[in-house]
């Protein structure tokens, strides 16, 4: 690590320990409690229902405004009323998955707790004018089933469940050309093929419409799992309208090796397709 990285690290802890000094002194809590289903209830309505995914989290949050930028995405004003959208939609057959962060923190690590608390003073308000009171949204933890929580004991069952949605599907893996998603492990063996569409690793919603067009050449009845940050939480929602399953996997693969290491900390790993 060098001094950079260092000096980064340290200002990065000295903010988040401010504002979760003044989130806890100040007993900020948001206007709109959601509620949000659990992991086993996501899980059992993408499998039983077949539904389509789109998953919100900070980043995707932080990209409703098209002058907020995250590390692989910049804002875009297009994207930032798709996404507006999605997060407002209600679909039968669609679920907008958020993180289920709003209550009971405690059943996260220290480190998750902070950075909600962090989130949540700064961007709180935000999610308060967008979320729709009353109605259910889906865990968007479905894809992040193990670090962050602070009792890893039901990572495997999840992991376990989470197997169904894929077997024997012909699946097509939409993705950053460097994500490999799957490469390297037996997540994803159920599967009774797997293609891919490799699309740029940043940016990725510049060339959405070209995305969106190559997708809709697969046949009906493929499954599209989208690894693609905040691109594809749009993606699977329009391709859902367009008749196909299509769910926002993230880097689940990333998580499921940690699961795999018992890595009580993000580390990287490296595949080789």
């Amino acid at each position: 690590m060098n001094l950079q990285q260092i000096r980064y690290k340290l200002k990065y802890g000295i903010t988040v320990e401010w504002y979760n000094f003044w989130y806890m002194v100040l007993r900020r809590h948001q206007k709109v409690i959601p509620h949000v289903a659990s992991i086993d209830e996501t899980i059992e309505r993408i499998v039983v229902d077949r539904c389509s995914v789109s998953r919100f989290g900070d980043g995707e949050m932080l990209l409703t405004s098209p002058d907020k930028n995250i590390g692989f995405q910049k804002g875009d004003a297009r994207m930032a009323e798709r996404l507006k959208e999605v997060l407002r939609s209600q679909e039968k057959g669609h679920l907008v998955c958020i993180s289920d962060t709003f209550t009971d923190l405690y059943r996260y690590n220290r480190k998750a707790r902070r950075f909600w608390r962090t989130h949540f003073f700064i961007y709180g308000s935000w999610w308060d004018r967008l979320l729709v009171p009353n109605r259910v949204y889906y865990n968007t933890f479905v894809t992040r089933p193990y670090m962050d929580f602070a009792d890893k004991a039901n990572s495997a069952k999840w992991f376990h469940n989470m197997r169904d949605i894929w077997q024997g599907r012909d699946v097509v893996f939409i993705e950053g050309e460097k994500s490999r998603l799957g490469v390297g492990n037996d997540l994803f063996d159920g599967a009774r093929s797997i293609r891919r569409i490799l699309c740029p690793p940043c940016n990725a919603f510049d060339r959405y419409d070209d995305i969106l067009t190559e997708a809709q050449k697969q046949e009906k009845g493929v499954l599209f799992l989208i690894a693609l940050g905040p691109t594809a939480t749009i993606l699977a929602y329009d391709l859902f309208k367009a008749g196909y399953q299509a769910i926002d996997i993230g880097h689940v693969d990333v998580e499921y090796e940690w699961w795999k290491m018992g890595a009580h900390r993000k580390v990287k790993w490296n595949v080789s397709m």
